[in-house]
């Protein structure tokens, strides 16, 4: 099942719309050029309170760090 996460990879703010563009399987510049449309269209609040809401409301993915057994030389 797929899971939506803030993506630490791909933002430029807190990673909300990069991870939304992992969740569709889509290119992140056509979510980012949707995003300022959408806010230039409802007249930019609206769409940055669901941004902020978004930003907290999602969570961050889980690094998990595996150590590697193989002795160094």
């Amino acid at each position: 099942m797929k899971k939506l996460y803030l993506n630490d990879t791909d933002k430029k703010i807190w990673g909300v719309l990069g991870g939304l563009a992992e969740y569709f399987n889509v290119d992140s510049t056509i979510i980012r050029l949707a995003f300022v449309f959408i806010l230039i269209i409802t007249g930019f609040i609206p769409g940055i309170l669901f941004y902020i809401f978004a930003a907290l409301m999602i969570p961050k993915k889980n690094k998990i760090i595996v150590a590697d057994a193989t002795p160094q030389e």
